[in-house]
């Protein structure tokens, strides 16, 4: 199982990374649209879990699976996947020395003003963001919240798997 888990996280946490990154590098959009693309993205990776799961039951459990069992492949495959996309993400910040939270603090600012702002509520909105800016520095922090961007949309498709496959009996 844990090889399953490994043979298809790793690549699904390296596709939703590599999509934000390039993104990111293409001077995507921040804002909401962009985060309902990235949440798509993940969604149509960690989608591959049904398939692992699936394969998995019918290639090496003679097409029987319970419900935990099959949770926990799809759990599992989504917590490397997860652990890919942060440890990818680090590499990624420490190769850009680690400008990502100013640039994104700019471009929320730069799409505040536009919006009409005034300033004293744009300078409670500069304090907020140096306040995140500042907390994103710590790496335990940046660690939990990079894994948590993605492992909870695939618990969640572990869950929609798991009910979905579930087949106790024989076929």
């Amino acid at each position: 199982m844990f090889k399953t888990a490994v043979v298809w996280g790793a690549p699904i946490g390296a596709v939703v990374i590599g999509i934000t990154i390039a993104s990111i590098a293409a001077g995507g959009a921040s804002g909401g649209i962009a985060e309902w693309a990235g949440y798509l993205v993940m969604l149509l990776a960690l989608s591959l879990i049904f398939i692992a799961v699936r394969q998995h039951r019918d290639r090496r459990l003679g097409g029987v699976i319970r419900f935990w069992p099959a949770f926990g492949l799809g759990v599992a495959i989504a917590a490397v996947a997860a652990v890919v996309y942060t440890l990818i993400w680090e590499v990624y910040l420490a190769s850009t020395d680690f400008a990502f939270m100013e640039q994104y603090a700019a471009s929320v600012l730069e799409a505040k003003r536009a919006d009409g702002l005034d300033d004293a509520a744009l300078a409670i909105e500069a304090a907020k963001l140096d306040e995140a800016i500042n907390a994103y520095k710590n790496p335990a922090l940046r660690l939990a919240i990079t894994f948590s961007e993605i492992f909870p949309v695939g618990m969640l498709v572990a869950l929609i798997v798991a009910a979905t496959l579930r087949r106790p009996k024989s076929p």
